[in-house]
């Protein structure tokens, strides 16, 4: 028993040794690590998506001089309605991943089990195809076959590029639905506070939408550098491209507010 802890420590220290000589061969500065949150995607998607929405919907009114309460009620009840089908989609497409994930790995766990050989063949091939020579390859496999969990595991990452089911979807798909749609509230109400802010100081429209325009920047900038420190990412670039993004869909939308009014012969209206 002994000997065998001795042997083991031994392999340890080997490992280390040619793990130091191999670092030292070219060492850089490491990369960002970024930060592992299980609901970021749903937080930037839910929350970009209602920023531009919300203030691409207030450009458009602004751009056919509706006044502030019709920002507001057409604002508002797109953002609830808006938020609802956001976060029940990304439940739905949770559930589907993590329910197809499950299904693949029942058949894959088949395969394994009745035609073991050719399934460890077409592991060896896709090992060899990422720059692993025949030895150390066979060795790999013959090593995962001993245990079939990690085997079916490691076929369905390797050769189908599919995560197991526990990890597939989210832990729970309601989850991801819930953080979407708050997402997609908290940030898509950024627009909006500048019409409830305003309303009891100022009649002027042009300065509420300026206001408007304000506070959806500050939103997608803060957006953009959350992203960024979720995948680790330049935060200054990350929230240029999440600038850019949304200036181009609200400036698209009051274009064509303004277009479809002057069309319509209400722009000499007064």
């Amino acid at each position: 028993m002994r000997s065998r802890m001795e042997e083991t420590d031994q392999s340890s220290r080997e490992i280390l040794v040619v793990d130091e000589e191999s670092d030292g061969e070219g060492r850089r500065e490491r990369p960002k690590l970024p930060w592992n949150s299980e609901y970021g995607k749903s937080i930037v998607y839910g929350g970009l998506d209602a920023i531009v929405t919300c203030f691409s919907l207030i450009s458009s009114i602004s751009a056919n001089r509706l006044s502030s309460v019709d920002v507001l009620v057409l604002g508002f009840a797109n953002l609830v309605a808006d938020g609802i089908s956001m976060g029940f989609g990304d439940f739905v497409s949770s559930s589907t991943e993590k329910d197809a994930a499950v299904i693949e790995r029942a058949v894959t766990e088949w395969d394994v089990t009745n035609h073991s050989g050719p399934q460890k063949m077409d592991l060896l091939h896709q090992y060899q195809a990422l720059g692993m020579d025949l030895d150390d390859a066979t060795t790999v496999v013959n090593i995962f076959a001993k245990y079939k969990d990690i085997l079916v595991d490691e076929k369905m990452m390797a050769q189908k590029g599919k995560l197991p089911p526990d990890q597939a979807g989210g832990d729970k798909p309601w989850k991801n639905g819930l953080v979407t749609f708050a997402a997609f509230i908290i940030f898509g109400s950024a627009p909006l506070l500048s019409f409830i802010i305003l309303i009891p100081i100022t009649d002027n429209e042009s300065v509420k939408f300026l206001g408007a325009c304000l506070l959806s920047a500050l939103a997608l900038a803060f957006l953009g550098v959350a992203k960024a420190k979720i995948a680790g990412q330049n935060y200054a670039l990350s929230a240029f491209t999440t600038l850019f993004t949304g200036a181009i869909a609200a400036g698209a939308a009051y274009a064509l507010g303004w277009i479809l009014r002057s069309i319509a012969g209400l722009d000499t209206e007064t």
